[in-house]
């Protein structure tokens, strides 16, 4: 007896269309969030005095953010090795805590970072808050 139906119009198998579809939605999608980061970024970075194009390079934008937080740059590097990550986003948390305390920010502020990091760079982008000019960074010119 033969209970495999073969004639079954389900199968197991994708669509390619769709999967297609998803691919290019999501890459549209990564490009746009990559794009609105990195102004944002790059705005808060003005404030700051750090050039703005840093905002554009990954893992150097990320470095810069953890030197504006009074934090160790490397460790936007060791954020690539698994495991490692996890405790270099406790740093990079730290310093965004640090970067809204710069700002004029309440110590709460760091939870907008935490579970709303686009609201927390919106704001800060867009607020007229002044980086204290005694911590102003001064980029090298190379």
């Amino acid at each position: 007896m033969d209970y495999y139906n073969y004639d079954s119009a389900y199968t197991n198998e994708a669509d390619p269309a769709v999967v297609a579809g998803v691919m290019a939605f999501l890459i549209i999608f990564w490009i746009a969030a990559y794009v609105i980061g990195a102004f944002l970024l790059g705005r808060l970075f003005k404030k700051a005095g750090i050039p703005q194009w840093t905002a554009w390079v990954p893992i150097y934008n990320t470095w810069k953010l953890l030197e504006m937080g009074g934090q160790q740059g490397f460790w936007a590097v060791l954020a690539l090795i698994p495991f490692v990550q996890f405790v270099s986003l406790i740093f990079i948390i730290i310093a965004m805590y640090h970067i809204g305390k710069k700002l004029g920010k309440e110590g709460w502020f760091v939870l907008l970072a935490i579970f709303l990091p686009v609201v927390w760079l919106i704001w800060l982008a867009f607020d007229d808050s002044k980086w204290p000019k005694a911590q102003k960074t001064v980029a090298r010119k190379a």
